[in-house]
């Protein structure tokens, strides 16, 4: 699988992968997002309003909550890459760590389904954090270590399928599983069961153990390090995904409370189950068409740039159409941007990293740009809608935060 003499882990790799391998591992990756996103859509809001304290908003227990758990992800994601970097195991570098993962992300899910305090409810999601994390970022990395640049976006294009039927898989059976108890624990079987096939049907580089480098707390803290000015290309590229996530993230934390609180919706729940149906389909539209156009022209910087206009549009749609027919429209044209976006980022990504024998650590410090806006949605989302004029400052605010990322990605200049 690799162009040159050497162990496959790092090398650079030649063969275009299977179809099967790119299903194995789509559907591992969507596992994963069904275990973060069953809670996050739907279970963890429910919660929030169940055990806030008299006195308490929900809203601001909500960002708590995942706000802390965004901060554990944002150390987890490079440190278990680091690692995994690092693992010399016969099994590979990537899948004991995916196996790890997920088994400790389901019994953590399970923490969630029995808690019944504020602690105890942002402990688990902590721990959710921590541990799919580590899942997570041994997934992505499978990417570079295994498939060509050529096939990058298409393979991307795939990731990001699974990563939408996650979302969606994780909201219905949040939705429908009949309780919080019962959500969780469905998310909890559904993450572990979808994620064996890649571990037992394919095999991953090894690493052979004299070729890890020797360990030292100084080096390995170091290697955290980020120079947009020794690699620019890279920290432009993770500026743009940064701003465009957390333009997504502002638009989407509160929509649950959007739909119950301005649009008076019966059934909110089903209405954000509806909403991300509706995002799902238009999304699976574009992001494996988005990133096969991608690796065929050759380009990721004109996708990544339309794509994030796209979805800026589809944000401002939020603050200036305030009924249930503007927010399906602007569901629709939100799945549309960000399926390309989701593809071809990742691709371009994967192209503008630095050195194969850190591929898992580098994508971890990129993996900061989808969890970082985690954190800072919350801190921004709640004075905005409490004080600063609600939804539609809410909103008009997320547009703008997208549309300045998608801007800056003409900064790369070692990638088209």
């Amino acid at each position: 699988m690799t162009a040159a003499a050497g162990p496959p882990a790092l090398a650079e790799p030649a063969r275009r992968v299977g179809r099967g391998w790119t299903a194995a591992l789509s559907l591992a990756n969507g596992a994963i997002w069904v275990g973060w996103y069953g809670p996050l859509q739907i279970l963890l809001a429910l919660q929030a309003a169940q055990l806030a304290p008299p006195g308490t908003a929900k809203e601001s227990v909500l960002a708590w909550v995942t706000g802390l758990g965004a901060v554990v992800s944002l150390v987890a994601n490079p440190l278990f890459g680091a690692l995994s970097d690092r693992t010399a195991s016969r099994h590979g570098r990537r899948a004991p760590w995916i196996l790890a993962g997920v088994l400790g992300g389901a019994a953590a899910l399970v923490l969630l389904a029995g808690a019944r305090t504020v602690p105890v409810m942002a402990l688990g999601w902590c721990l959710v954090q921590l541990t799919l994390n580590a899942a997570f970022a041994a997934v992505t990395a499978a990417v570079p270590d295994q498939v060509p640049r050529g096939q990058r976006g298409a393979v991307g294009g795939w990731l990001g399928a699974a990563q939408i039927l996650g979302v969606l898989v994780g909201t219905g059976l949040a939705t429908l599983a009949g309780g919080i108890t019962a959500g969780y624990l469905a998310c909890a079987g559904f993450t572990v069961l979808a994620t064996l096939p890649y571990l037992l049907r394919y095999p991953d580089p090894v690493l052979p153990a004299g070729l890890r480098p020797p360990f030292t707390w100084r080096a390995f803290l170091a290697g955290f390090r980020f120079s947009p000015r020794r690699h620019p290309d890279l920290g432009w590229a993770w500026l743009t995904r940064f701003l465009i996530n957390l333009g997504n993230a502002l638009a989407l934390l509160y929509l649950l409370y959007y739909l119950r609180d301005v649009l008076h919706r019966p059934d909110p729940q089903g209405g954000v189950l509806i909403l991300t149906a509706v995002n799902g389909v238009t999304l699976l539209g574009t992001v494996v068409v988005g990133g096969i156009w991608s690796d065929r022209s050759g380009r990721r910087q004109p996708f990544v740039l339309w794509a994030g206009v796209l979805m800026t549009v589809a944000t401002a749609l939020l603050a200036g159409w305030q009924t249930w027919t503007g927010t399906l429209v602007a569901a629709a044209l939100l799945g549309v941007g960000f399926g390309v976006f989701t593809s071809v980022d990742f691709a371009l990504m994967t192209d503008v990293l630095p050195a194969a024998a850190h591929r898992c650590r580098d994508l971890g410090v990129i993996n900061i740009a989808n969890s970082l806006p985690q954190v800072a949605a919350p801190v921004l989302a709640a004075p905005l809608v409490g004080h600063l004029g609600g939804y539609r400052t809410l909103f008009l605010t997320a547009a703008a935060t997208g549309l300045l990322g998608a801007l800056l990605v003409r900064r790369i200049r070692g990638v088209a």
